[in-house]
């Protein structure tokens, strides 16, 4: 099942997508993505019982289709997870994941665009296969890891090279507002046979950048699920972004940063396109009050 979160005549709304149709929730079932994964397995089937029936339909280009989770509890990313991207920067293999906090407020959709800031022009991406937790969950043993899992999705976890390297946690240069594109739908785990077996690819406009397979992952999902459990409860929309493979724009002669005018593409098997945008941050781009 690919499940989505868009807005539909001014409403937020959660649904399932089949071919080019949404079939939404309803008003029996949670109307966001976070309450409908805490829900568990019978908001699911809820939602099977919804789409057999045949009933409503809404044409998916009648929507605009939003982040699947727009904040996720924890968006948590892995560092140096694809022994060619180690290679690639000279890093030693780390003994232990190496995790960092991107803050949820850069979370942007499929189609929305990533911004350049003024305070950087070293502005990278880079694609990633991300899983969703479904279940509350603590010191979890790696055989029963995929368990707690609910979905995939891909995540552009888009990086300011110069910010990421003023601290040794990155946060700040991961957290940049609009620059952590996800989606552009979940896909279930009962969806996608082998998690650790999908290619994945990444396109600066047609230029193909990243051309990998998460089986070169050094720790897979299920043994990063092990050991961030033995720290923290993690909970259901929890978002944890897996790590990149080679071919990001720092590495490349000349450095290859996203420029405004142009699009990253990612695309990975069995779930499906996340693409982006890139413009200059625009000067009203500001929050107040």
């Amino acid at each position: 099942m690919k499940l989505l979160s868009f807005k539909h005549n001014g409403q937020i709304q959660i649904g399932a997508l089949l071919a080019e149709q949404i079939v939404p929730a309803g008003a029996d079932l949670p109307g966001n993505m976070l309450d409908f994964l805490a829900a568990g397995e019978p908001a699911r089937q809820a939602l099977q019982k919804l789409i057999d029936a045949g009933g409503n339909r809404i044409p998916l280009s009648d929507v605009q289709l939003l982040a699947p989770i727009q904040r996720p509890g924890k968006l948590l990313g892995v560092g140096l997870n694809y022994a060619d991207h180690i290679g690639e920067t000279g890093l030693e293999k780390p003994e232990y994941p190496t995790f960092f906090t991107k803050q949820s407020t850069c979370v942007i959709a499929d189609g929305d665009a990533i911004h350049v800031p003024p305070v950087s022009d070293k502005v990278d991406y880079e694609g990633e296969l991300a899983f969703v937790i479904g279940k509350r969950c603590k010191q979890v043993p790696v055989e029963q890891a995929h368990d707690v899992i609910a979905a995939y999705t891909i995540c552009n976890d888009v990086t300011v090279r110069d910010w990421q390297q003023r601290t040794p946690t990155w946060t700040l240069g991961k957290s940049f507002d609009t620059h952590g594109p996800l989606g552009p739908w979940l896909v279930t785990a009962d969806e996608i046979a082998d998690p650790h077996n999908l290619s994945l690819k990444t396109w600066v406009d047609d230029e193909l950048r990243q051309n990998g397979n998460t089986s070169e992952m050094i720790f897979n999902c299920y043994e990063l699920i092990a050991y961030l459990t033995q720290v923290m409860t993690l909970e259901p929309g929890d978002v944890i972004s897996t790590g990149t493979p080679a071919g990001v724009g720092v590495k490349m002669k000349p450095r290859g940063y996203l420029k405004p005018g142009q699009t990253v593409r990612i695309e990975i098997e069995g779930i499906g396109t996340l693409s982006n945008p890139v413009i200059a941050e625009p000067e009203h781009f500001l929050v107040a009050g």
